[in-house]
C-alpha cells in the first residue's frame, strides 16, 4: 500500500510504531521495520547520548530497513543532553525522527541538513499547524483515546483527523485507538496517510517488556484506562491499577492544592519496575483505550501482515461492494 507516508520514510506499509518509554528498544524497532513498518527507538529511555548511539548500532545489526528515533523535548529544569542525542541520531545514520513534547524548531536545521525526516506528535490542530509552519515534514495526530499524553482538549480522532485533513498541507498519521485493519482504513478515510500504534505493539512477542504487562493489556477492556495528572495540566492516560487509584484519590482530596511532589511515588521512575520487572502495581503506566481491541500477543510480523490483509479486504470487498448497490 503506497501513501505519502510510505514514500516519505521508504517503508512498505503505512504503519509507524510510536515512541514508548522502556518499550522502544532495538528489538521492537527492528521487528517493526523488518515487517515493513517504521520501527522507533525511544531516545530518552537511553540515559545518555552514548547509550542511544549504542542502541542505534544494535538495531542496525537486527535490520537493514529504515527505522527512527523518538526524541521527547521535556520542559524539565535539568534538561537532558539534547545536542548529544541529536548528534548520536545524525552520526547513527538514522533517517526518521519522531519529536514530541516541546517545540522542536531549534533542532530542525541540523536534522534536515542530515537528510532526516521529522514527524512531530500533536494533540491538536493548532499544534499541528505550528509543526507545519516551523518545517516538520509530517505530524502524528494524537486523539483523546491515546495512551500517554492526550493533551487538554479532549478531541477524539473521529473529529480530530478530519479537522487535521481540512487544515494541514503536510501528511499526517493517526495515533490513538489504532489496532487493526479497521483502524487503518478508517484513518485513511478520515484523511490520514497511515497509523501510529503504541499500545498494540506492546502486546507483541518481540516487545521487550515483562509478560505480565502484555497480559494486562490483553485482559483490559476499553473501560480500564484512567486520566491522571489532569489538575497539573499534564494529563496522562494510564491503565488502572492500585497505584492509579491511590493517585486519583490524592487528586480528589488535595484538589487545587495538588503539587507534583504529592504524587511523585506513583509516577516518577516507575517504568523500569513495571516494564522490566513486571511489578504491575508499582505506579502509573501509559496505555490506550485501544486495550479493549487487543485480544492476543502475536509476533510483530503476524500483526502487521494481518492488519494489511484485513485493510485490503475491507477496501476491496466491503467498501467496493457498497458502491454497486
Amino acid at each position: 500500500m503506497k501513501t505519502l507516508i510510505t514514500e516519505m520514510f521508504g517503508i512498505q506499509h503505512p504503519i509507524i510504531q510510536g515512541g514508548m518509554h522502556y518499550v522502544g528498544f532495538a528489538e521492537l524497532a527492528a521487528a517493526v521495520s523488518n515487517a515493513g513498518g517504521l520501527g522507533i527507538i525511544t531516545g530518552l529511555t537511553q540515559r545518555t547520548p552514548e547509550a542511544l548511539a549504542a542502541e542505534i548500532a544494535r538495531c542496525r545489526t537486527m535490520t537493514d530497513k529504515p527505522f527512527g528515533v523518538n526524541l521527547t523535548f521535556l520542559p524539565a529544569l535539568s534538561s537532558p543532553d539534547y545536542p548529544g542525542y541529536i548528534k548520536a541520531i545524525i552520526e547513527g545514520g538514522v533517517k526518521a525522527v519522531e519529536t514530541a513534547g516541546n517545540n522542536p524548531q531549534k533542532w530542525l536545521p541540523a536534522l534536515h541538513e542530515a537528510g532526516i525526516k521529522v514527524i512531530h506528535k500533536c494533540t491538536s490542530v493548532r499544534h499541528a499547524l505550528k509543526a507545519e509552519a516551523i518545517g516538520c515534514d509530517a505530524v502524528s495526530v494524537d486523539g483523546f483515546e491515546c495512551g500517554g499524553h492526550p493533551g487538554e482538549d479532549d478531541i477524539p480522532n473521529f473529529i480530530l483527523l478530519p479537522r487535521a485533513a481540512e487544515s494541514l498541507k503536510i501528511p499526517f498519521v493517526a495515533s490513538g485507538g489504532m489496532a487493526d485493519g479497521r483502524s487503518l482504513v478508517a484513518a485513511l478515510a478520515l484523511g490520514a496517510e497511515g497509523i501510529n500504534m503504541g499500545t498494540r505493539f506492546i502486546a507483541t512477542q518481540e516487545a521487550p517488556v515483562h509478560e505480565k504487562v502484555k497480559q494486562a493489556i490483553v485482559a483490559a477492556s476499553e473501560l480500564d484506562t484512567r486520566l491522571v495528572m489532569r489538575p497539573l495540566r499534564n494529563t496522562e492516560r494510564v491503565l488502572r491499577n492500585a497505584a492509579v487509584d491511590r493517585l486519583l484519590e490524592k487528586e480528589r482530596t488535595l484538589g487545587a492544592d495538588l503539587k507534583f511532589e504529592d504524587i511523585i511515588n506513583e509516577v516518577a521512575g516507575v517504568y523500569p519496575r513495571i516494564m522490566i520487572e513486571g511489578d504491575m502495581e508499582a505506579g502509573a503506566w501509559s496505555c490506550g483505550m485501544v486495550a479493549g481491541l487487543i485480544h492476543d500477543i502475536p509476533t510483530v510480523k503476524e500483526l502487521i501482515d494481518r492488519i494489511m490483509l484485513e485493510a485490503e479486504g475491507i477496501i476491496y470487498r466491503r467498501l467496493a461492494g457498497l458502491g454497486h448497490s
